[in-house]
């Protein structure tokens, strides 16, 4: 469908990246779906998802935590219900709001990217649905799906692991790594339940703001040079400056980076 990009990144594992360069992810298994995170939302994730798996599949959607751009799509799975850990209710209630969806906006325009007037009125408008907190484990039907609250990047933030072997991280993990927003958890919080993540059987990690799968060794190496002395050789970096916020930036593995909140060391 016009404004998104599927590719199949593992069997039953589609990486799905809306018009604004974000990733969700798509576990079809031979019963059901579930679809993690549904990008900015302005174009209709649910025909794509239709095109992919058929209208007839039962699906789920899992928000892995209750930013704009990845909650703004949500409405069109209200009815099948959507699953996010009730910590992140109050962040979704910020990053949903209206003048967040205004500025969502404005940025698809200075992008160029067409919107029709009756979605934009639609996009403005639209409550967001109810959610429950997922479930452990779920079985799609020949794919088993552990959902574990990882807190860092938000203090409800999701993490799955699909099939023993598939990681898909939401925000918690990309290759620039944000964690200075005022619901962040300081960084050693954050790197002792990372370091869980580890003890997990993975073979292949996916995230949100990189297309693509990447072996374990990628998040070992991060996770594992998030030592003491290099979180105290960070470095001063403009990321949060825009929002007042002193951050500071860390390179725990090569082309990895990690932009954090300073007086939250």
């Amino acid at each position: 469908m016009e404004g998104f990009h599927a590719e199949t990144l593992r069997p039953g594992v589609i990486q799905i990246t809306d018009n604004m360069g974000v990733c969700m992810t798509l576990l079809a298994g031979s019963e059901k779906a579930l679809l993690i995170d549904t990008g900015y939302g302005l174009s209709s994730v649910r025909e794509e998802v239709d095109e992919l798996i058929g209208a007839d599949k039962p699906r789920r959607l899992l928000l892995t935590h209750g930013h704009h751009d990845h909650i703004l799509g949500a409405d069109e799975f209200g009815s099948d219900g959507v699953w996010m850990f009730p910590e992140d209710i109050p962040v979704c209630s910020i990053y949903s709001g209206i003048e967040q969806r205004r500025r969502v906006l404005d940025s698809a325009r200075a992008r160029g990217i067409p919107l029709g007037l009756q979605w934009q009125q639609h996009y403005l408008s639209f409550p967001m649905p109810g959610t429950v907190p997922p479930p452990e484990e779920t079985d799609l039907g020949g794919m088993e799906v552990r959902i574990l609250k990882i807190p860092g990047h938000t203090p409800g933030s999701a993490v799955v692991l699909a099939n023993g072997e598939t990681l898909i991280t939401g925000d918690d993990w990309n290759w620039t790594t944000w964690l200075f927003f005022p619901e962040s958890l300081p960084v050693r919080e954050y790197r002792e339940n990372m370091r869980k993540l580890l003890a997990l059987p993975f073979r292949w990690v996916i995230c949100s703001h990189q297309q693509g799968v990447f072996p374990r060794e990628a998040l070992e190496a991060f996770v594992n040079g998030l030592t003491d002395e290099a979180l105290a050789h960070a470095q001063p970096c403009p990321e949060g400056d825009e929002r007042g916020i002193v951050t500071r930036c860390v390179e725990p593995a090569p082309g990895q980076r990690l932009v954090f909140d300073g007086a939250k060391l």
